[in-house]
């Protein structure tokens, strides 16, 4: 036996209080916590830190290091993959043991896996909202340069997101990195996808003894076909005649509308008319979440930030604030007086994630504002949220608009 060498990111606990002379799976004591995680291959325990809960995985030291170093390089392309902690490596170990070495991730925060979304002989009423999911994942991942080349239910966790649900990958032993995907290179992964989701839906029925129908026996292939749709979607190019600049703004809007960030719009001539032909160069799907991070350095997901954001704007309508300077005073007054008591409130009385618990009670506020015709207030919406038992979102219902009626 010696002393682990620990490769720790700043931020993060240093975790030198942790048995490393001992594999993991025989680890106990009070650091140890259990978390919903899906089936792993290798031996995977949390340990909760004042920071936060974190996921160690042993696995053999080339794959460890790979997998350490892709995690870290691919946080700096997207926000849709767990967020490497540290690399430990055990010296004394035989390399190609999983013993030799391991990869602390941080857990994501109030997440699941997939089996939660099981009810009754299949996937439940989140049915659809888990495709979206999955498929709206895949694609960020390939605009993000990223071969998975292991994709599978078991290896995505899944967050509530306003009235969607999002997607993060958690396992990055086989990734690998480029510049851009070729379209092979992504079919092949999207080929991959629907093998490892077929095994896991047979595994599924096996192990419950559910009776799973067509449609859920074939998951994959819906994912593909999603996934398919959203790429053409935003690969797409538009030629417009000079008069129709208006359309450039119109693309964008879209893409925004579908939570993508545009980093790059290219114009070049069409053939030898005055046609020009628009291309864009499409960012992860971030750019609510960017934007309410830029005006209030509140982090949310990308549906909890188009809702929260439009509380922000019903907010400055109903200060009256139309000039910059009064839009930024009032978004300060926003954040002091109706956002922050909330979400302390929230947090108190109801487990969870009290981002998402503001934006159910913004759609419970916008409802009762429908059903009754007139403006409703915060601490109204408040109380009877609570005495209606914290409902969420209807399903169906994505992202309303959390304005009232006037």
């Amino acid at each position: 036996m010696g002393v682990p060498h620990i490769q720790v990111r700043a931020g993060n606990p240093d975790f030198l209080d942790l048995l490393w002379e001992d594999p993991i799976e025989s680890w106990g004591g009070d650091r140890i916590v259990e978390m919903p995680v899906g089936i792993h291959r290798h031996p995977v325990v949390f340990v909760a830190y004042p920071e936060g809960i974190y996921a160690i995985k042993e696995l053999p030291l080339r794959l460890a290091r790979h997998e350490a170093e892709v995690l870290r390089l691919l946080a700096e392309r997207t926000t849709r993959s767990a967020r490497v902690a540290g690399l430990v490596e055990r010296p004394w170990a035989d390399p190609h043991e999983e013993y030799s070495a391991a990869v602390i991730t941080r857990f994501v925060d109030y997440a699941f896996p997939y089996r939660e979304l099981l009810s009754g002989g299949g996937f439940g009423q989140r049915r659809e909202q888990m495709l979206d999911a999955f498929a709206g994942l895949l694609v960020e991942l390939h605009l993000a340069g990223c071969f998975w080349g292991d994709c599978s239910l078991s290896n995505v966790l899944y967050q509530y997101d306003a009235g969607a649900i999002a997607a993060i990958m958690v396992d990055g032993e086989t990734a690998r990195l480029y510049e851009i995907l070729s379209r092979g290179q992504r079919f092949e992964d999207i080929d991959i996808m629907r093998t490892n989701v077929a095994g896991e839906m047979a595994d599924v029925a096996a192990a419950g003894g559910l009776d799973l129908d067509h449609a859920d026996m074939d998951l994959g292939s819906d994912i593909a076909q999603r996934y398919v749709a959203l790429w053409n979607e935003l690969d797409q190019d538009l030629v417009i005649r000079p008069d129709e600049r208006y359309q450039i703004r119109r693309r964008i809007r879209r893409l925004n509308d579908l939570g993508f960030s545009v980093d790059d719009v290219d114009l070049e001539p069409a053939g030898e008319s005055s046609l020009v032909r628009m291309k864009v160069t499409v960012g992860g799907r971030t750019y609510n979440s960017q934007r309410l991070r830029e005006l209030t350095g509140i982090d949310a997901s990308e549906n909890q930030a188009r809702q929260i954001l439009s509380d922000v704007r019903y907010f400055e309508a109903k200060t009256m604030s139309r000039s910059s300077t009064g839009k930024e005073v009032a978004t300060m007054q926003w954040r002091a007086t109706s956002f922050e008591p909330i979400v302390q409130r929230i947090a108190e009385t109801r487990e969870g994630d009290p981002i998402q618990g503001y934006c159910d009670l913004l759609h419970h506020r916008f409802s009762l504002a429908v059903d009754q015709g007139r403006d409703v207030g915060n601490d109204e919406a408040y109380e009877s949220w609570v005495a209606a038992g914290y409902p969420g979102y209807p399903l169906g219902v994505t992202s309303p608009s959390a304005t009232p009626p006037p």
